[in-house]
């Protein structure tokens, strides 16, 4: 399984500080949906974070996403671990493919991939 990146997700309610917070600090907006907005580092795009507000699409919130080139493959690895899926498999309308699931800690890992 390949891992594309790791982004660290921080729940917001007030979308515009946390982007202007994060841009004084050197990071420029590079995917904005409104509800949630990923940042990166224009030297290293691959340094980045992601801030959300309420996910209309998720009851629960991720502390982390990982992008893995086959979700579809870590989605069924996570079921023949028993491993706790807390928000299921499916297409999301704006391009990526994603399942929540609980690591051993307790944290909330978004799974995503993008079709």
């Amino acid at each position: 399984m390949t891992v594309r990146r790791i982004v660290p997700d921080i729940r917001t309610d007030d979308m515009a500080a946390a982007s202007d917070f994060y841009a004084a600090i050197g990071l420029e907006v590079v995917m904005d949906h409104g509800w949630v907005v990923t940042l990166a580092s224009p030297s290293n795009p691959t340094a980045q974070l992601t801030l959300q507000g309420a996910d209309a699409h998720a009851a629960v919130h991720p502390d982390v996403s990982i992008e893995v080139e086959d979700v579809d493959a870590v989605y069924r690895a996570m079921l023949a671990r028993g491993a706790e899926i807390v928000h299921d498999l499916r297409d999301e309308e704006w391009g990526v493919r994603r399942f929540f699931v609980r690591d051993p800690a307790g944290a909330i890992v978004n799974v995503v991939g993008h079709r």
